[in-house]
């Protein structure tokens, strides 16, 4: 059975020659694995060496790190273990430890030979004997017992060395990756017998790599001042990860929050940050949650945790903070927010009034403003700026004490996404770009993924923002992708076209719902099929047909029009079975199954953003 992983979270970079794309995805998930166990590491830039051989030392040191007496092997052994294994060789606490559990003998002549390359039957033996088994459990010569149990219980997958073959680094990496996910002798998998309190390895022997990579994360700390010292090895060599994307040491910012992995060579950024008024500490002796903007946020760190407490903590409710958030979105830090050079930028979605508490627990009810932030989050400011609107854009920045809220001034852009929506107009995409799309008084977050290949014209961009490397690190759109807006089914039309008394009553079905839409005054010309609702069923802006497209294939991305073209599918996209015309909510699997024709239905041209929004099944 091939050895399976849960959500793969991330790529070790390694240097794989020629090995193929799948092995060496899978070559570098059990390299990531070992590491984040502390088995096997690379050297100082991350090279595991695996084209190397390895000597009978160095698997013995591997074995001691993936037993239960990985911590049991000191600086130095007390005693010389061989004659030719003295107390001050590198391996003998390795060595000295392995004798003493059982896992390694040396040769008839008394000696440990630790220079050599160790064969496949050797480090097969000893991996054996992590799982429980001695020679006596094996009949036969030597060693053609052991390597039965080698290929029965798999731990022979990937592994190229033959039995009497000197064994490669290679093979040893992927001999302790199988070995995590085998039963030992006693029944139970072997990472869960040396992690029991973990539970890595789940019932069908999946390896759940998300919760292996969290549990080896160290940290965090906050990227100011010498931070870089702090870290226990050099960041310059390590693999980084911001906001979950691959990146680079160079793209790590003042007050970003880093977790690390010494192991791993590995470091993970994160960005996130929220600057307004500390409008509550809950409980204000042991803080479990803070709330800032409208928003309430656990906290994730003792040092955010000491910070807001009334025993040694330095803020408190009334004061103008900026939350640091961690890799759970909770607070990992908390700054002044002056200190921090932080913006919010957003689209305003409504005004109201609300009750705040100032530094000297006053509570005083202020105008307030409630924005989408291009980080897709809602936020909320007490604010008594004039002139502000629903649907504006707003960039809000802490000044001495305060907050100040201003309108945006707009950016025109012009230009084709291109490289997965990587690139826009002959600018980069920032690492972690927000990118917002917005209609009238909504706004919803959309990842360039999104928009690859779309084309954006005149007044598609309400802003956009530059960072120092001159790559767009924010953009707002003015309804571009058009999934802002809602889709279903008009069973029922009935328009008055009598000019005084013009209306329409529409029928809409949403799912098994189904709901009246009224125009008054206004009438669409609508259709008994897909459409398309903007602005809000109460009162909409506007109702229109979808456009109707045959399919002959759909997946759950992708579909193939019978025109020959290629459509996007929406990932919200709607699907339907029609009998005696009715409609029955449904799933894409189910109608391909039934066999019926498929029919897509789209809103705009995909370049212009629009995709398949509803498929029907007849």
């Amino acid at each position: 059975m091939k050895k399976r992983l849960i959500s793969c979270l991330l790529a070790l970079a390694l240097a794989l020659g020629l090995a193929p794309a799948s092995l060496a995805a899978a070559q570098s998930e059990a390299a990531q694995v070992l590491a984040a166990l502390d088995v096997m590491v690379g050297d100082e830039n991350g090279d595991l060496q695996l084209e190397r051989t390895i000597t009978r030392a160095e698997f013995t040191k591997l074995v001691i790190a993936a037993s239960p007496y990985r911590d049991a092997a000191g600086a130095e052994a007390s005693v010389s273990p061989y004659p030719d294994v003295p107390r001050t060789h590198w391996a003998a606490p390795y060595v000295q430890v392995a004798v003493t559990a059982g896992y390694v003998t040396g040769y008839l002549d008394g000696t440990f030979r630790p220079g050599n390359t160790i064969t496949l039957a050797e480090g097969v033996t000893m991996v054996l004997r992590l799982l429980g088994y001695q020679n006596s459990d094996f009949p036969g010569a030597y060693p053609s017992g052991q390597m039965a149990a080698y290929r029965s219980l798999e731990l022979d997958e990937n592994v190229a060395a033959g039995q009497n073959d000197p064994m490669t680094r290679q093979d040893a990496l992927w001999l302790f990756y199988n070995l995590m996910t085998v039963k030992n002798k006693s029944g139970v998998y072997y990472l869960n017998a040396l992690e029991p309190t973990r539970n890595l390895v789940d019932s069908q022997g999946n390896l759940d790599r998300v919760a292996l990579v969290n549990t080896a994360m160290d940290g965090p700390v906050v990227a100011e001042g010498n931070w870089r010292e702090t870290l226990p090895f050099d960041p310059a060599a390590a693999l980084v990860y911001r906001d979950g994307t691959l990146s680079t040491l160079a793209a790590v910012q003042d007050w970003d929050v880093v977790y690390w992995s010494e192991s791993m060579r590995t470091l993970w950024v994160y960005s996130k940050k929220v600057t307004g008024t500390l409008e509550q500490i809950t409980p204000a002796s042991q803080p479990a949650s803070v709330t800032v903007a409208g928003q309430t946020y656990a906290l994730e760190t003792g040092e955010a945790v000491y910070t807001l407490s009334d025993v040694g903590g330095s803020f408190r409710v009334g004061d103008l903070v900026t939350l640091l958030l961690g890799r759970n979105g909770g607070v990992a830090a908390v700054r002044p927010a002056d200190t921090v050079a932080s913006e919010v930028v957003g689209l305003v979605t409504a005004l109201d009034t609300a009750s705040y508490i100032d530094a000297n627990g006053n509570t005083y009810t202020s105008k307030t403003v409630i924005l989408t932030t291009t980080a897709g989050a809602a936020a909320v400011y007490p604010s008594d700026v004039k002139g502000l609107e629903v649907g504006d854009l707003v960039r809000v920045t802490a000044g001495e004490g305060h907050l100040e809220i201003g309108a945006l001034n707009s950016a025109a852009l012009t230009g084709r996404f291109s490289d997965g929506g990587q690139r826009l107009a002959g600018y980069d995409l920032a690492d972690g770009a927000e990118i917002l799309d917005t209609y009238e008084n909504t706004a919803q977050r959309v990842y360039p993924s999104r928009l690859d290949g779309v084309t954006l014209e005149r007044g598609d961009v309400r802003y956009y923002a530059l960072d120092q490397d001159g790559q767009i690190e924010t953009l707002i759109l003015d309804d571009v992708t058009g999934d802002l807006h809602t889709y279903g089914i008009l069973t029922e039309v009935q328009e008055s076209t009598i000019p005084s008394a013009m209306r329409g009553v529409y029928t809409m079905q949403m799912g098994d719902t189904q709901t009246q839409v009224v125009t008054s005054g206004v009438i669409y010309s609508l259709s008994k099929a897909p459409c398309v609702v903007k602005g809000p069923l109460s009162a909409p802006d506007r109702i229109a047909n979808l456009t109707a497209v045959n399919l002959d294939s759909a997946t759950g991305t992708t579909a193939r029009g019978s025109d020959g073209r290629s459509y996007p599918v929406w990932e919200k996209a709607a699907v339907y079975e029609v009998k005696n015309g009715k409609y029955y909510a449904s799933s894409l699997e189910r109608v391909k199954e039934s066999g019926g024709a498929l029919t897509g239905y789209y809103d705009k041209a995909p370049s212009q953003g629009g995709c398949i929004r509803v498929i029907l099944s007849k």
